[in-house]
Order: structure tokens, then sequence, then C-alpha cells
């Protein structure tokens, strides 16, 4: 298939691509850049200049494509409503392509926004507070339009060499403050899986999944965040510790709501109907490895947290 993959360079994307390519098929990845486009040819991908802001641009990259698979989304909380609004325009421009074609169209979503405190399913619907939501909603809705469209919902965590997302921000907090913190009493759960394995979920979609279908790309149901602060705490040599709810804010700065999430999930499905099935370390082997915790530049997620004002969120 030749496959056109918004949020190819991304840390995601970066695993997809060559997953794609081992598996024999064509990507042509989205780039916004000179940089974003060196790296994808490298990678052996074709590169389709644009943005998830250039309509335009996605409706030709979706017309020339097999099929479609959607990562990208602008990851700026502070300007959070319009990067959702940006990311149901591009699926409905997509979406409106491929419809009565049968191709396939993957997109991204997330376990967060299941029921907390119990294990989330496949077949849980997410919260309808939940403002990308709507996404996901609208991508199953285009099976009924005659698209072969699925969503892989991913955990508050993908793992892996170059995270630069929740769990590198922790570190960088515990670094920075000297405590590796939790919330309370640190047993609530969030699920996790390696980049390589959620890379091979994706794949599968793409080749296997039946219209309207949504997948779980989960391999640790879930790991208690007292859990990864000690491990945390441990390669950094300072304490773990707990922070009150009501000072997670002016600690953790908005990273805190998410930190206080409970919300293991299963992919127990996902695994029967598609085979999948991870190979990878789990979230506290891959903390374990040391990469996390090699020198290098705060990153700009961290840096957003870091600098606000205590007792922001």
């Amino acid at each position: 298939m030749r496959v056109f993959v918004t949020g190819a360079s991304g840390f995601i994307g970066s695993a997809v691509v060559p997953e794609l390519i081992g598996a024999g098929h064509q990507v042509v990845g989205l780039a916004r850049s000179d940089a974003s486009a060196e790296a994808l040819a490298a990678a052996g991908a074709d590169v389709h200049q644009g943005s998830l802001d250039d309509i335009d641009s996605l409706r030709k990259g979706a017309e020339g494509s097999d099929g479609v698979i959607h990562l990208a989304f602008i990851h700026d909380f502070t300007q959070y409503e319009n990067a959702v609004r940006a990311d149901q325009l591009a699926i409905d421009a997509m979406g409106g392509v491929l419809e009565g074609s049968g191709r396939p169209f993957v997109i991204a979503s997330g376990t967060a926004a299941l029921a907390p405190g119990r294990v989330g399913t496949e077949h849980d619907a997410l919260n309808p507070n939940w403002p990308r939501g709507a996404a996901a909603d609208a991508t199953l809705a285009l099976a009924e339009r005659n698209v072969r469209s699925s969503v892989v919902r991913l955990p508050p965590t993908v793992h892996g060499e170059g995270d630069h997302g929740f769990i590198a921000t922790l570190v960088d907090v515990a670094r920075t403050t000297g405590v590796s913190a939790y919330i309370g009493d640190g047993a609530n759960r969030w699920p996790a899986v390696h980049q390589r394995d959620a890379a091979r979920l994706f794949r599968l979609a793409l080749e296997q999944a039946p219209a309207g279908s949504v997948w779980h790309a989960v391999a640790d149901e879930g790991v208690a965040i007292r859990t990864i602060a000690e491990v945390i705490s441990s390669h950094l040599g300072v304490p773990a510790a707990s922070i009150p709810a009501d000072g997670a804010g002016a600690h953790f700065g908005w990273l805190g709501v998410f930190l206080a999430i409970d919300a293991p999930a299963s992919s127990e499905i996902t695994r029967e109907l598609l085979d999948w099935r991870p190979t990878h370390g789990g979230l506290v082997d891959d903390l374990n490895a040391g990469h996390y915790f090699r020198d290098r530049p705060v990153t700009a997620l961290s840096a957003s947290i870091l600098d606000q004002p205590a007792g922001s969120a």
C-alpha cells in the first residue's frame, strides 16, 4: 500500500514509518519543515510538504494514497482548543477524500479519557466531555460512508528512546525540584506501551482492522505512579515523596491533572483479534535502561511546566 502518514517524523511516527516500510508498504510522510523532510527521506519515505493547517495539502496527500494513518497533533497546551479544532478539520478533510473508497483510515486517540478507577476496554466509550473525543467519533462514523476507519487508543505514556513526553517531563521535574513526587499515596495507575509495539499495532490496524473498530495499544495494563516516581528517585538520587492533591498544580503545573488520573486499560480484545503481541520491555524496564536519565536539554514540554508560576494548573 501507498500510505500517507501525518506526524511521520514525530516520536511515534518515527517508529511507524520503518514498521510500514519493513512490511513492504510505501510511505508518504507529511513534513512541515526541512528538518522533518530530511528525516523522512533518510528513513526511506517520500516527502509530502504541508501541515495540519494546510487542508489542501492534507486532501492531496490522502487522494494519492491507498490508506492514511493520522498521528499528528499540535501539542501546544496554551492553545489547546485551536489544536483540537485543527485536528477535527484535518480528519474531516482526509475522511472526505476517502469516502466511498473502502480505503483504511487509522487515527491515534487515547485511553486516559475512559472511565477512571477501573480497567477500560476497547468496548468502552470515551468521556463525552473530552475535547478530542469528537475526532475519534467522527473517524468511526466514516465507516458508514465506506471508509475502513479505525481508532488506536494510546496510553498516557508511549515510552522508548527519544521520548520527550510525560515520563521525560517527570524526570525533568524531579531533577529540577530535587524530589521525585507522586500525588497522595501514588496508587493510581497509568497504562503504557513501548513506541515500537505501538507502531506495530498501527500497521496491523491499517492492514486488517474492520471499519468502525477501536483498538488499545496497551502493554502494561497499569503502572502505579508511585512506582514510576520511585524508579526515577533511584536513578537521580533524589527522594521520592508524596505531594497532596491541592499542591499538585504548584509542583507539576498542568501535568498534575494528568498525573492524578487512575486509568488502567486492557488490550485483551486487540491482542486476540489482531494477534498483536507486545515484544519490547515494559515502562519500568525502559526506565531502568537509563536513557531517560542521560544529560539532555530540558524539553519544550517540560519547560512549559517548569516555567509556570507556583500554583498554576
